[in-house]
């Protein structure tokens, strides 16, 4: 049960760089961003890569608190 909590981390961990990777790459603004990129919204697929980001998040985030507790 221990290794497979590990290898779902291991798997969550490799996605959610990939999905933050494509978000920094899909913005004309760079790795740091720009001032008049920070105040715009989100539309179409960044909006879906950002929600994706949030909820992979909180799925690692639960799997590791099931691997601790069991």
């Amino acid at each position: 049960m221990d290794s497979l909590f590990t290898i779902l981390m291991l798997v969550l961990a490799i996605i959610i760089i990939l999905v933050i990777l494509l978000q920094t790459r899909g913005s004309s603004a760079g790795l740091f961003g720009q001032a008049d990129g920070s105040y715009r919204s989100r539309r179409g697929f960044e909006k879906i890569l950002f929600r994706l980001t949030i909820v992979l998040v909180i799925i690692f985030v639960f799997i590791a608190v099931l691997n601790v507790r069991f």
